[in-house]
């Protein structure tokens, strides 16, 4: 239905082009509606094909059914580890469907918005963030390594957010690695200007070693002294996307505002992105104004949205398939369930494309294929695939 919408969108495009190069041909360069008549041309020229001849077709294609799917991670080909918030972890062959569960000693708690989150794999490690159980219904944001065993992995916490605190909101959390650095993203659990105080945790990015031991060269050491070590950035509310870009050399991370104050932006060492001093152009729920988009002295995000689209998880591509997007941020959305591209290159002239909407449902995690390039989405309760047509 889609495609012979598409046709005749052409059809009438091309008809309407026809009919406007019939009517400059009865007109001279003198005639005053001879330009106006030409631009109109162009306009429908770059139309026609913008929309269709030079757009990627591509096809979405359902692998298979989970449970609140959360993170993945490939480790070779064939295989993607799932995390399900509800506590488990998957092993999923990506060209069979084929699925195994994975034991696992970690000391979770499912609590609103809480539960396994984020996964990565490294040199026969996983890292894994989660809400951890700490008693008497107070929890935070955790991350443990273990070595992988398809059957049965035992698993350490290698970082503990602080403090435990009571509520089921705000864990963040995705993970992103650089050299031997693991970089993970720390919601601020509802709690507004604790994103503010760099004596805790909540609602900042952090930077440890994988085995999780505090690199030398963290801010606390460079003129930060009240930071806690871990801590790489603060002024963050509910970061839930998180990369590294081989391009530059830097990690993004993408941020959900209140309402509106959506952001994707780079992790800078030592700085602040405001929150909640600024709102970044958002309102509280409310609808009482809460700061502004941004002032000097803070963090400036590279694209924000307002009204929110829930900025989910992204990724800098990098692969074959859609080789003309190598180096530009994909960006999924849970409420306005879309992919977006964005090209960054140049900051004062942002280029924003989406690329579809309102087809899988909420998208809650990306991952591109490590060595085809093609890409994988975790929406609404399913592992889809998407490629060229």
């Amino acid at each position: 239905k889609e495609k012979i919408l598409h046709l005749l969108q052409n059809f009438y495009l091309l008809k309407i082009v026809l009919g406007l190069q019939v009517k400059l041909l009865q007109l001279t360069e003198e005639d005053q509606s001879y330009h106006k008549v030409k631009k109109i041309i162009l306009f429908f020229f770059i139309s026609l094909f913008s929309q269709n001849g030079f757009a990627i077709d591509i096809k979405l294609r359902k692998i298979v059914d989970l449970e609140e799917p959360w993170g993945s991670t490939f480790i070779n080909d064939k295989e993607l580890i799932i995390t399900e918030k509800i506590g488990k972890i998957k092993l999923v062959n990506v060209e069979n469907g084929n699925i195994d569960d994975i034991k696992h000693n970690i000391n979770f708690i499912v609590d609103g918005q809480g539960g396994l989150l984020d996964v990565i794999y490294k040199d026969k490690y996983l890292w894994i963030s989660y809400s951890e159980n700490r008693g008497s219904g107070k929890s935070n944001t955790s991350i443990v390594r273990g070595k992988f065993n398809k059957k049965n992995i035992d698993f350490e916490n290698i970082f503990q957010a602080s403090p435990d605190i009571n509520s089921g909101y705000h864990f963040g959390s995705r993970l992103a690695i650089k050299d031997r650095h693991l970089y993970a993203s720390i919601g601020e659990r509802g709690g507004g200007m604790i994103a503010q105080d760099p004596t805790n945790h909540t609602g900042s990015i952090i930077r440890i070693n994988l085995d999780g031991s505090i690199p030398k060269d963290n801010p606390k050491f460079q003129g930060k002294n009240n930071w806690l070590p871990e801590i790489y950035q603060i002024g963050v509310r509910n970061p839930q996307g998180l990369t590294y870009s081989k391009f530059d050399k830097k990690i993004y991370a993408s941020n959900h505002g209140a309402r509106g104050g959506d952001w994707f932006g780079e992790i800078k060492k030592g700085e602040n992105y405001g929150w909640k001093i600024l709102g970044w152009g958002g309102k509280n729920y409310s609808g009482i104004p809460i700061g502004p988009k941004w002032k000097p002295g803070f963090t400036k995000a590279i694209q924000y949205w307002v009204p929110s689209i829930a900025t989910s998880a992204i990724t800098i591509y990098d692969g074959k398939e859609f080789k003309e997007w190598n180096g530009k941020a994909l960006i999924t959305s849970l409420k306005d369930q879309s992919l977006r591209k964005l090209n960054f290159k140049d900051l004062s002239n942002i280029e924003e494309e989406i690329i579809f909407k309102d087809k899988i449902g909420r998208i809650r995690d990306i991952q591109i294929h490590p060595s085809n390039g093609k890409i994988y989405f975790l929406a609404s309760g399913s592992l889809w695939l998407m490629e060229r047509n």
